[in-house]
Formats: structure tokens, sequence, C-alpha cells
């Protein structure tokens, strides 16, 4: 607790920045030299400062390359004293986003592996291999410190194994979410260690889907170190995630505790495991990995979890066919039957689907989306009602005019083996997929089995009886048990998540369909039900009346969507950029030149909130497009420009800004090369962020470059994004960029623009910036900062 407080007290902490620079390295060195001192005989402690340069390209945030200069990294190794040929990595960073304190991301991190460095060091007992602490300085920064160490770093060559410690939200559990690829010994290491277990491998594959716009340490130790590892992050609360709100005191001593439990146990097995030594020998293999209720993680390797899924699939199936079969003289009826109720089932669904979507639609239309963002009761009580009530009266209408005078019994039985026919579809596809999510459906099918099975008799003889329910219900238990405690993760996650998605995804749309999909999973075996009982009336004007009502408060406006509650806030995101931009022809005079406040919502909403407090921000200034530069001439400080149109974010007239360190931006040479390429070399000297956007003109290719592996990775839309940034004292930054360019060319090959941003220090804001942030009402998170733009045709 004390290492976080007093690594969030030094206050944000942006690379480049004497507090992410200076201060927290300092403070860093003094407890790491103060636990080497007090460290017993058993143990050797090296610490070492990193300060690299070097260039990579990802395919995070639709591809861009990034360029990195005299960062830092603190480095400590705890060995045995007669030295240690492998070791186990543990990383966090220290470095923060711009205007936050970063206590969950990811100080608090940071703070657990100075208590465990501290625990370990005390102890009187050898470990066999050397753990190494990476305290890396500029993860934010698209995960550049973790590239600079795992490539450049002489220890990075004796790692086998790592764990890093990341956040998605602000304290709670940390759960595994990531782990491998393959080497399932690394999993069961945790499974064993791990005092508090909080896994899954559903969290794994939703997030290497690339479905939540994010990602860690852990793809480059992944990717540029070949190294399996275990990713952790803290999901609660994730709605003051990377806010002014991620502050020390929102994180419980309990949460702080169990993640030292954990990180602390598994650590020390892998450094005294045989496994780390030989991890090659273990590598092959995924694993199928989830807790129950935090309790204890239940995991097996993939091809067990195809084996288990197969056979019961085909027992599904076997049951399923001797029941279609049985009579004989019956078997085509029976088989009608089954595909009639299977059919049925699966177009209630689909209208469900449909008819609580037009719900999102016309919520989003009407301006009301992220009601539910504050209060998220209200998005059971919208979308959930509406797909309950939907699933209803689709089975009443097919029981009273499809149905009719059938027997209430055989259609119970009916419908109950098509929901398991569905469910083993679903096993024997997701399986082949290679999915190990299918456990969840391997769920779905032997539990209602063995329940129909046990409780065949009863229900034949006397029908749907009191004990049959009862019977019905407890068979049913472990299945909807897991699946609320996973439906649960899922949301905690995810509708945070919705409030920085930016302007293209509508999140109405999104969180509605996640419902009506656990609506159907959730009802899947209660559908039987429908033909059961003589009616569902009550049920259905009950759910009717409450969507309704929900409906109509949602219309009036009621429900805000934000809330600066001290306690709990839950705020909009928006970021402000007073900008200055130049445009150069290909004689270098500027043609166009403008300044303005650009201001993006982080949510569907855009701006309208925020319009009645501050009138001047309206429709009227709509961000134009600058059709012939990249990405449209916009100071894109990342290139997520996909995820925000144009029609929601703004463009504010304001006076001109003149940095004390403005970027210098120099032509050095232009070299004719061979296969009528020619190759510009540059010289760039600015602020410790600065973003390069590369389009070539008409008739050009742009076909190497100084950077990255050599070859240029484009961004969705075909432009070319750099990310730059460094520490303090790096050299001007040298590039060269080559292209195959026409005979003629006479409006030149390329356009290049380079964006300076200033994130901390006397140029961050212009009087006319924090006059308008304080305008902004409090249950905004509104970050801002000062930038300029140039664009130049060569």
């Amino acid at each position: 607790r004390g290492y976080l407080d007093n690594i969030t007290a030094i206050g944000p902490r942006t690379v480049g920045s004497p507090e992410n620079e200076v201060l927290a390295v300092n403070y860093l060195l003094e407890q790491i030299r103060g636990i080497e001192r007090e460290s017993t005989d058993a143990h050797k402690i090296s610490i070492d400062i990193q300060r690299p340069t070097g260039s990579f390209s990802i395919d995070f945030l639709g591809g861009f390359t990034s360029y990195y200069a005299n960062i830092t990294n603190v480095i400590v190794k705890l060995e045995p004293r007669s030295g240690a040929e492998h070791a186990v990595l543990s990383n966090c960073h220290f470095d923060s986003v711009p205007n936050t304190p970063g206590a969950s991301d990811d100080a608090v991190s940071c703070a657990v592996m100075l208590e465990i460095l501290n625990t370990l060091s005390k102890s009187s007992e050898s470990l066999q291999h050397a753990v190494i602490f990476l305290f890396n300085g500029a993860e934010e920064n698209i995960l550049q410190a973790s590239h600079g160490f795992i490539t450049q770093h002489e220890w990075a060559k004796s790692i086998r194994a790592f764990i890093n410690l990341e956040a998605a939200g602000v304290g709670g559990k940390e759960l595994v979410f990531q782990t491998g690829p393959e080497n399932p010994w690394l999993v069961q290491a945790y499974v064993v260690a791990a005092k508090h277990p909080f896994a899954s491998v559903v969290a794994q594959e939703i997030f290497q889907s690339g479905i939540i716009p994010a990602d860690t340490d852990f793809r480059i130790y992944r990717d540029f170190g070949n190294v399996p590892g275990i990713d952790l992050a803290f999901i609660e609360n994730g709605y003051i995630y990377h806010t002014e709100y991620d502050t020390s005191d929102r994180i419980l001593t309990d949460s702080i505790q169990r993640a030292g439990d954990n990180i602390l146990a598994v650590l020390k097995y892998l450094a005294t495991s045989e496994k780390l030594a030989k991890s090659f020998e273990y590598r092959h293999g995924n694993v199928v990995f989830f807790d129950i209720l935090g309790l204890f993680v239940l995991a097996y390797p993939a091809r067990v979890g195809t084996i288990m899924n197969y056979i019961t699939a085909a027992i599904a199936f076997f049951y399923l066919s001797k029941k279609v079969l049985q009579p004989k003289p019956r078997a085509v009826h029976n088989l009608k039957k089954l595909f009639t109720a299977f059919s049925l089932t699966l177009t209630s669904w689909v209208c469900t689907l449909v008819a609580v979507l037009m719900v999102a639609v016309f919520v989003s239309i009407i301006g009301r989306a992220l009601s539910w963002y504050t209060h998220f009761y209200v998005s059971v009580s919208l979308y959930g009602t509406a797909a309950a009530a939907k699933l209803i009266l689709v089975h009443m209408l097919a029981k009273k005019f499809f149905y009719k005078n059938m027997n209430e019994q055989y259609l119970g039985d009916v419908f109950f083996d098509a929901s398991l026919m569905i469910w083993s579809i679903a096993l024997a596809v997701m399986t082949q997929m290679g999915l190990c999510s299918a456990f969840i459906c391997t769920l779905w099918v032997a539990f209602p089995l063995l329940t129909k099975l046990m409780i065949h008799k009863e229900f034949s003889q006397k029908g749907a009886t009191i004990k049959f329910i009862v019977m019905y219900m407890l068979g049913m238990f472990v299945p909807y048990l897991y699946m609320l405690y996973l439906s649960w993760t899922v949301f905690e996650m995810f509708t945070p998540v919705m409030g920085r998605s930016g302007s293209e995804i509508p999140p109405d749309m999104v969180l509605a369909g996640f419902i009506v999909i656990f609506t159907m999973i959730l009802s899947s075996y209660f559908i039987n039900f429908i033909y059961l009982v003589k009616s569902m009336k009550t049920t259905l004007v009950t759910l009717t009346t409450v969507f309704v009502v929900t409906l109509i408060l949602v219309c009036s406006g009621i429900f805000f969507p934000y809330s600066s509650d001290a306690a709990n806030p839950k705020p909009k995101r928006v970021f402000l950029q007073h900008t200055s931009r130049r445009f150069h022809d290909i004689d270098g005079n500027v043609v166009k030149s403008d300044s303005g406040i650009w201001i993006n919502g982080f949510d569907y909403n855009g701006i309208s909130h925020i319009t009645p407090h501050v009138p001047e921000i309206n429709d009227t200034i709509r961000t134009p497009c600058e059709e012939q530069a990249p990405f449209c001439g916009l100071p894109w400080i990342l290139p997520v420009h996909f995820m925000f149109r144009l029609v929601k974010n703004w463009y504010l007239p304001a006076p001109e800004i003149l940095p004390r360190s403005p970027v210098q931006f120099k032509l050095l040479s232009k070299e004719l090369m061979p296969r009528n390429s020619v190759r510009l070399s540059f010289e760039v000297s600015g602020p410790s962020h600065m973003s390069l956007y590369v389009r070539p003109r008409a008739g050009s290719a742009l076909s190497r470059w100084s950077l990255g592996d050599g070859m240029p990775v484009a961004s969705l839309g075909g432009d070319y994004f750099v990310f730059y940034s460094r520490g303090l004292h790096a050299a001007p930054w040298l590039f060269w960029v080559e292209l195959t360019a026409p005979e003629k060319h006479s409006d030149g090959i390329v356009s290049l623009a380079i964006a300076a941003h200033y994130f901390f220090g006397e140029d961050q804001k212009s009087p006319q910036l924090y006059a308008l942030l304080e305008r902004f009402p409090n249950w905004t998170f509104s970050s801002g900062w000062s930038c300029t733009y140039d664009l130049f045709v060569f």
C-alpha cells in the first residue's frame, strides 16, 4: 500500500516527462536498493537501468509502426548466489496515460512486484532459477519498453516464461485472460500455485479475437521474444480506467493482498520448477481452463477436451436417434416433430434477436444510447425483458395455432430434445473449430442429458409434477450457476468498454446482442415449460409491462448515462487537442493554415450531452476532412480514426498556439535508387510524442523505409502511421522512406505530415484550452493537450 501511494503521489507519469523518467525511476531505485541491503546471503540481486532505442510494426488498431528513443526500463534480477541459467520474468509498467495518476494501470502491479521482491529476497531459501523483475517505463506508448527489453537486453536470453501484470479496470480480482501460446505447463503452474484463482479460457478467446480495443505486453513477449507467459489484469470498475479517478484510495487493500498472494505463489513455483529449465519439452498443446466461482481452477489439455466433447456429442446424438427410431413405424413422424421443434426454437431466437436489436436501434436514433451505462439494471429491464417476452410470445403462438390440441407432455419432451440437439450441434462445431470455450457446450449437453435420463420415468408416468420440477432444477443447477457466473464476468468487462469504444459502434446494439445471447442460452432448457404449463399470459404481461415502462422512462431521458458520484463515478470521456495546422505545397509554401480545439467524444453519444453546457460546441463546427492529406489532415495520436466518424467530432476555432519547443522537420537528402526509386532522408526533433503520417501520391508506392523491419505496414484506409516517443536526452530522429515513382511527378510523389503532441509541461495547455476545460460538466473526464500539425509534399 505504501509503495502504491508513493508512486501515484508523483502524479501522471507520461513517457518523456520528468515525473516518469526521473522521479518514478529514482523512487523505484531507492526502494530496490533498500531491499538489496536487507536481502539474505542466499540471493544475489543485480540492478540495471536500460534506455533502449528501437522500432517495430504491430497489427494492433488496424496496423501501424512504432519508434522509440531513450525510453526507460528499471530491471532487477534475483538469483541464487551461484547464478542461474534460466529465468522467469515478472512485468509491470510504471508509466501512465496523460492526465491520470494510473494507480490500477499499472502502479499497483509495480507495488506488488516490489513487495514480492522484498519477500523473496528475505527468504533464507534459495531459488533454483532467477526471477527478473521488469519495471517498464513505456507501456502506454503501445508496448515500447517491453519491446526494447525483450529484443535488446542481455538478460532477455535467459527468460523461459513470464507473468504480465496489467489492468482493464480499477481493483477487484485479477483475471488470467491469456496464457501460452501453447505451453500447458504454465496453466498447470497457476492452477497448482495460485491461492485465489480467477481464470477463464473464454476471456482469452474473447480478448484474442480483437473485440476489445486493447493490448498488453503479452503480445510483445510472445511475438518478438517467442516466450510463453500468463497475462493477468484487474477488471473491476473499468468505468474509471484511464481517467483521473484511477487513484490509489479506490484500490482495496484486500485486492492488493489477493494479487500479491497469487503472483508470489506462482513466481515462487516457477522459480523452483524443473519444467522451467526444460520448457521447450513441454511447449506443445493448448489448455482448457476455467475457475469454479473463484474457489479452484479446472484445467485439462485441449486434446483431452476434444475427445470429451466429441464423446459427449456422440452420446447425445445416440440418445436422440434412439428416441426418434422408437417405435420404428413412427420414425419419420418423430423426426419431423423433432426438426419442427428445432426449427421453431431457432426461429424464436432469430425473431427475438431482430426485435430486441430494433429496440436498440430506436433508442440509439432518438439519442438515448448508453442510458444503462450508470444504471446497469436498465439494460436488463429494457432488453432482457424484451428478449424473454418475445421468446415466450413466439412459442405461445406456436402452441396455440401450430400445436393446437397436441399432448402437452409430448410437446415438452420434443422441445427438450430440440434444445439438446442445438447444443450438441454447437458442441461439435465449436470443437471442430478448435475453440477451447466449447467446454461450455459440454456442460449444456451433459448435465441436461443426465437429468433427463434420471427423471424420464417420473415424467413419463406422472407428467410435470413438483418432484419432477425440483429434480429438473437440481440437474440444471451446475450449468446455470456457471453461466450466470460467466455472464457476470463478461458484463463486468464489456459494459465499461462501451464508454470508450468510439462513435462508430452503437453500444446499445452490442449490449442488447449480448443480453439476447445470454437470454437464449439461459432459456434454452426452459422453452419446454412453455408447452407444459397451461398458460404463460401472466408472465408475458408482466415482462411486457416492465419493458414498456422502462422504454418510456428511457425515452424521457430520466436515466442519464454518466455520473459524477464521488464514490462511484462513471464519467464521459472527452479528448480535446488545441491544434495549429499548416499545409505546405511542393515548393514549401504554406497554402492553408488554421487553429482550433479539436474535440472527440469517446463514445457513441459524441458531444450531445455537453452542448447544453458549452453551446458553441454544436453541429455547425463539425470537423471537415482534408481529402488531400493523410488521415484527413487531423493530428491523431494513434490510428484510431476508424473508431470515430467525422460527423461526431468537432473543430472549435481558437487562436494559434506557439509552443516554446516547436517541432523541427528537415529533409536531409534525396537519392535516386535502383528500379526507379527515390529515397528521402529526414531529421525530426520535437516533443516526447509525435505522429508521422505518410501517403504516397497517385502513381507512387512506398516500398521500403528505415522503420520496423523495413517493410511498411499500412493502416486501415491505406495511409501509413508511425508513432514516435522518446525519453530524456534523445538524439534527433533520423529516418528515410523509399518510394517507387512515375517518370513524371510534377505534383510530388509523397504527402508526409508530422504532428507534435505536448502532453506535459508549460506547452501542454493553452489559456483557451484551460478555460474551455473548466466549463465542461463534472461528469466528464476531459483530457486536453496542445499539438501542431504540418503537412508537406515532396
